[in-house]
């Protein structure tokens, strides 16, 4: 019981460190961690009117895009969050008393507050000044977004020794990692693409997230492509490998040669 306690404490003195480092200690800093992403999904939506007519599904720029930019950004910014846990931390850990587990347990905390609460606010802003009627399956949403964060966790697990180990791992997953804004269907809905392409998308676990996210959002849409098992499966896999390459990397990361 005292162990548990312990890394509670040292996990609640972790969060309050990060959003001191990350966002200063005014609350502006915190505020433009809100504001930014507000502020893209507003640019997005004026520069998607300029170029199409309506909306792939409903009558709302501002929801099709939001409904789709929201989860990969749980994915996205958790992802590389996680990735730097280790560098950020790298002094404490010589700590017996930190442990590894508790520094991504902290970030992984405090990345999913913050992208719940501009989830929540973007959402609201689009609800109020759009005049949304359209009912939402907040349960849904809520599923979709913890998979797409669960998923950004093993990723950026297994980065954290993979960067420490291979600068050229981390220039190709830079690579390869660039262009999936554009093919996990924040813009378009995969049904509408011809095969096989179509069938490639569907390799994306983020394809099948936002498919889950806006399914959640339009009650007519239809996501007959959707595997949530497929999400689960692929992010247990990644988080799964990633605590085994930590784990096999512990004495390293203690002695501060990784």
């Amino acid at each position: 019981m005292k162990l548990i306690e312990q890394h509670i404490r040292v996990t609640a003195a972790l969060i309050v460190r990060e959003m001191s480092t990350r966002y200063g200690s005014k609350p502006g800093g915190y505020l433009w961690a809100v504001f930014d992403p507000v502020a893209h999904v507003a640019m997005m939506t004026l520069i998607f009117q300029a170029f199409a007519r309506m909306p792939a599904l409903g009558l709302s720029f501002p929801l099709f895009f939001a409904s789709g930019y929201l989860p990969f950004t749980f994915y996205q910014r958790m992802s590389s969050f996680m990735a730097g846990t280790m560098k950020a931390n790298k002094a404490l850990l010589s700590y017996p008393v930190v442990s590894p587990f508790d520094a991504i347990l902290s970030r992984f905390i405090l990345q999913l507050m913050t992208d719940a609460l501009v989830s929540v606010l973007i959402l609201l802003l689009i609800i109020e000044l759009g005049g949304v009627s359209q009912p939402l399956d907040f349960a849904g949403m809520v599923e979709a977004a913890g998979a797409a964060a669960v998923l950004g966790l093993g990723v950026g697990t297994v980065n954290i020794v993979m960067f420490a180990r291979s600068a050229l791992y981390e220039q190709i997953f830079g690579i390869i990692n660039r262009p999936i804004f554009m093919i996990s269907g924040v813009f378009f809905l995969p049904e509408t693409m011809p095969s096989p392409f179509r069938d490639y998308l569907l390799y994306n676990p983020l394809v099948h997230i936002i498919m889950w996210f806006r399914s959640a959002i339009y009650p007519e849409y239809r996501a007959d492509s959707l595997d949530k098992g497929y999400v689960l499966e692929f992010a247990l896999v990644c988080f799964v490998a990633g605590l085994a390459l930590l784990t096999a990397s512990m004495r390293e990361i203690r002695e501060e040669r990784l």
